[in-house]
């Protein structure tokens, strides 16, 4: 089989009849939820667990950065390890031991075991997302790879709806620990899932060596630091908005969830609509969502006195998550051959901002400035990111990448052809494919 060299899955040995594309992204954005309800639900939940642990909420959010650690560490190191495992095999594999970490953390005795537990739970949170990234990819045609990848991610963002509010409801009426059982028991029906729909593809092709070849592109670690940097501001924010909506906004503890929805749509529409314009336009797209983000975060001082000015402000916080599935096609257009390590890298890239966002936010909050400095601080990063958004976005223009420039221009005579989807090979034609 021919395949060009930016080709994201081989073709499926299967003999019975392909699942409907629309059950593969569902299967895939299944593990996206129970990841997004984890990662944004122990943020809700800090005020929670740090109180039944004995710690103030600027140390509790010290288990927010050990998730966000294990994901850095563990998304390079599982893409390479992984490399010549069937990618079917490893999601399969990272969702058990999501599923372990969990309920490790349900159970944790001491703030010491939970500090452990979340970082177990995030190793394979960005590898998870990368391979997923790759298989969706792989089934729609390359000027649609946004959309789909926007459609797995659709799995964490609707978490924030659904999921992360539940586990909040759940984690006030019942305890914390309640919540990330949920969550545990979320990534083994996800398990079940990739078991029964995940494309059945051979062992990997690649190697560590190949992989690693990525770290070598500048342009992968320019698009890298935008996600790391631009990102913190959400994360900022959104760690210590739980508490902020109780001591500025001055709502209950019970209209936290309300909010923590209205985040979720945000997110969830921003993953909608703005893949739609990233597949016309990829970095000028990301370049908008950074100043549209910073904008946004720069007015959540100003809203946070007002419970329906600051949800509208929420709202639009939300709506820039969508940054993430941009910066996953672009790295998939700048990596050449080492296309998982890439994906993978991705989520440590949103997992630094994870880390380094409720960190400032955090410092500016033990320094006096209030509950509502994340905002400020958040806007700060965002900039940062559009600065390193620049020269990326000069970079492109001067030496266009290979597979941007030819998207929509006819292949050369000598260009291998790009293999076709291991499943729903008929997608092209049909009219109700969930991507088109």
């Amino acid at each position: 089989m021919t395949t060009s060299p930016h080709a994201t899955s081989p073709r499926a040995n299967s003999a019975s009849a392909p699942p409907h594309l629309a059950i593969v992204l569902f299967s895939l954005a299944m593990g996206g939820f129970a990841i997004g309800t984890t990662e944004f639900a122990s943020m809700s939940l800090l005020p929670f667990f740090a109180a039944d642990l004995g710690i103030d909420e600027p140390s509790a959010g010290h288990a927010i950065s050990a998730y966000a650690l294990g994901v850095v560490l563990g998304a390079p190191l599982i893409a390479v390890l992984g490399a010549r495992f069937a990618r079917r095999t490893q999601l399969l594999a990272l969702m058990a031991v999501f599923a372990l970490g969990n309920a490790i953390t349900a159970l944790a005795p001491g703030f010491g075991w939970m500090i452990a537990a979340r970082f177990l739970s995030g190793l394979p949170h960005g590898a998870y997302f990368g391979i997923a990234a790759l298989v969706a990819a792989s089934l729609v045609p390359q000027h649609r790879r946004s959309q789909a990848i926007g459609q797995v991610m659709l799995g964490l963002t609707s978490a924030t709806i659904i999921g992360v509010p539940l586990a909040n409801l759940i984690g006030q009426a019942v305890g914390w620990r309640a919540s990330f059982g949920l969550v545990s028991v979320l990534a083994l029906i996800t398990v079940l899932l990739c078991a029964l729909f995940a494309p059945r593809d051979q062992a990997g092709q690649s190697d560590p060596r190949r992989e690693l070849a990525a770290l070598r592109s500048s342009r992968v670690w320019i698009t890298l630091a935008i996600g790391a940097i631009g990102f913190g501001g959400m994360f900022a924010v959104y760690t210590y908005l739980a508490t902020t909506l109780i001591e500025v906004t001055k709502v209950s503890p019970a209209v936290i969830p309300f909010f923590l929805a209205v985040f979720g749509i945000g997110a969830t529409l921003g993953n909608l609509v703005v893949p739609r314009f990233a597949d016309r336009a990829l970095m000028p797209t990301a370049g908008v969502i950074l100043l549209f983000a910073a904008v946004a975060l720069l007015l959540f001082p100003l809203a946070a006195g007002n419970p329906w000015l600051l949800a509208v402000d929420v709202f639009a916080i939300g709506a820039s998550v969508s940054l993430g599935a941009i910066l996953q096609t672009r790295l998939m257009d700048v990596a050449g051959d080492a296309q998982a390590l890439a994906a993978a890298l991705n989520h440590s890239a949103f997992n630094t901002a994870n880390a380094l966002g409720p960190f400032l936010g955090g410092i500016a909050i033990r320094e006096g400035l209030g509950w509502t400095s994340t905002g400020p601080v958040g806007a700060v990063l965002a900039l940062l990111g559009f600065l390193i958004w620049i020269v990326a976005w000069r970079d492109a223009r001067s030496v266009p990448v290979a597979v941007a420039a030819s998207r929509h221009a006819a292949p050369p005579a000598n260009a291998p052809a790009r293999a076709a989807p291991p499943l729903a090979p008929d997608h092209r034609s049909r009219a109700s494919d969930p991507v088109a």
